[in-house]
């Protein structure tokens, strides 16, 4: 398919998108932060905008664009025209679409299968309480071994981006990501059938999984929001004449926040399929969520296959981390960065960098800092996806699945974002708060508050009966199998006398928490970093969180279940 000729509905979509307000609003994007994706993608789109005006023909594979444009009856703006002109957002290049399609099938299937983890490694096969489950690990052991699969899945995205730079390209090295990931979708699948279940497989299958998704997550989340930024190539603004006879400048950046809007829309979109999947592990079974996970995936690789002669894809040219990984060597043995250089020039024997290079890797590692009070922020958020859905399980639930709840976590920052962009932050900066250093301390101290209240939450179950301190782990609670039930069935237990709906203030804090934390500290990382150091800033955001696992598996050390 040719990228000038995008189906109708698609124009219509973009133009229900809100507008961005300026070419500044390129470092005020969102996401999630199991999050790793908009401040990469911010990064990325930048530096494929500022280096395409210069475009080499040996570093594109393919290039759909360049025989449905027409460059030479542009007309670009003068002075007068720069300043007095609206600015709209360029027509979006199909093959964006089709890449953000895939990150929606992507996310779709990583959340919807996370969901359901926490019952499924807690909790026995046929489980005395009437809660799902099928390894029986218990509440510290599934924390523990869900945290060492996020360790190792925000581990993978760092190597993945040296593949991609150095070897196989960023859409290839996607396209083998998908291949491993799939293959691990299909283990869990397989595996999460009740006969596998009862034959033991169940904790065997799931580590190989976790495997597979780590490795091919990890070639996704490192290369698709740079690969969706280099769809448009655009640099300078242009002139055009819309429908109505109005002049209108044309204006790049604005089309690239467009870009990320749709991007985002689909990442939160793909958050929530979690509703489904907790939905079916209650009703039918965990093998039905996992194989909804597969077959969204499925959509997912086929969308990417299909796309490939549409996109835009640049040839490996080789990864600078190497030589920061030697420079920062050459740091730690001699204490000062003026040893790696070279005097001027392109370096001495062995040493292919420049001085400037060095430069900008020290201006660069000075802008991580910010991130090293990140893991403990991010002990306090993982909770929502583990200890947080153990503790609704001892409430009562009034048939709401009690690992539904973590759904609202989205829902509530779809919501909350636009009443921050547009009301709370400006009120903030009028009144001398709107420095990202001020809202991720705020963000911090949200994170705690949430931690405080939870565990006021938790002190209220043990006050309550019938169970008090051993929540629906009493003689007094027990609720004896009906006799219509199958022979075998153990009863179930009857939950401390508290609603689940207490939980509700908790997820509202921990997602104002994200918005003022995690966004503000990847614009921050990103307005320091120097140019040609953004992707090496930014993709060590991500690799924060996998220190949580440690500060994590000591707190289960003291955690009262």
């Amino acid at each position: 398919m040719n990228r000038s000729t995008r189906p109708s509905w698609l124009s219509s979509v973009t133009r229900i998108l809100p507008q961005p307000r300026a070419p500044t609003d390129l470092r005020g994007g969102y996401t999630r932060v199991d999050g790793h994706e908009l401040g990469d993608l911010t990064n990325r789109a930048t530096e494929s905008a500022g280096s395409s005006s210069q475009r080499n023909p040996d570093d594109f594979e393919f290039d759909a664009s360049a025989e449905a444009r027409d460059y030479s009856s542009r007309q670009y703006p003068t002075e007068i025209e720069l300043k007095t002109l609206g600015r709209v957002a360029d027509d979006l290049p199909w093959s964006a679409f089709l890449i953000a399609v895939v990150e929606l099938c992507e996310r779709f299937a990583y959340y919807g299968l996370v969901g359901p983890f926490q019952n499924y490694m807690a909790n026995k096969w046929h489980d005395p309480n009437g809660l799902p489950g099928a390894i029986g690990l218990g509440q510290v052991g599934a924390t523990a071994l869900s945290n060492l699969f996020m360790f190792f899945l925000a581990s993978m995205p760092i190597f993945a981006a040296v593949v991609a730079d150095q070897y196989l390209g960023r859409y290839y090295t996607i396209f083998y990501g998908m291949l491993i990931y799939i293959i691990g979708l299909a283990i869990l699948s397989v595996t999460s059938l009740p006969s596998f279940i009862e034959a033991g497989f169940a904790l065997p299958g799931l580590l190989i999984s976790m495997i597979f998704i780590g490795i091919g997550g990890g070639g996704i989340k490192a290369n698709v929001s740079a690969l969706i930024a280099e769809q448009y190539t655009e640099t300078k603004p242009f002139v055009r004449i819309t429908r109505s006879g109005k002049k209108v400048i044309v204006d790049p950046p604005m089309t690239i926040t467009r870009i990320f809007s749709i991007f985002y829309l689909c990442i939160n979109i793909g958050s929530l399929s979690p509703i489904l999947t907790t939905s079916l592990e209650s009703s039918v079974g965990f093998y039905a969520a996992y194989f909804l996970c597969f077959a969204m995936f499925i959509i997912g690789l086929i969308t990417l296959i299909y796309g490939k002669n549409n996109y835009i894809i640049k040839r490996p040219t080789g990864s600078p981390v190497f030589d920061a990984l030697r420079i920062i060597w050459i740091r730690v043995r001699t204490g000062t960065f003026e040893a790696a250089k070279s005097g001027g020039g392109r370096g001495k024997a062995g040493r292919p960098w420049s001085d400037r290079f060095v430069e900008e890797l020290k201006k660069a590692l000075e802008a991580c800092r910010v991130f090293l009070f990140f893991p403990i922020y991010w002990v306090a958020f993982n909770q929502m996806n583990n200890n947080f859905v153990s503790q609704a399980g001892q409430m009562e639930r009034h048939n709401i699945p009690n690992d539904i709840m973590s759904n609202l976590d989205p829902i509530i920052i779809i919501i909350m974002i636009p009443i921050c962009d547009k009301y709370i932050f400006p009120y903030l900066a009028k009144r001398g708060f709107g420095s990202p250093v001020q809202k991720i301390t705020l963000g911090f101290l949200l994170g705690a508050a949430t931690l405080l209240y939870a565990s006021l939450i938790q002190s209220r179950i043990y006050a309550s009966g019938p169970c008090y301190t051993s929540p629906s782990n009493c003689p007094e609670a027990f609720i004896p199998p009906p006799p219509s039930a199958p022979e075998g069935s153990l009863g179930s237990y009857r939950p401390n006398e508290i609603s689940i709906l207490w939980q509700i203030p908790a997820y509202i804090l921990i997602a104002m928490s994200e918005i003022f934390a995690s966004v503000p500290s990847l614009e921050f990382a990103y307005s320091r970093a120097p140019k040609e150091l953004k992707s090496f800033v930014m993709g060590m955001f991500p690799k924060n969180k996998s220190f949580e696992f440690h500060r994590t598996v000591f707190l289960l050390l003291v955690w009262k279940p």
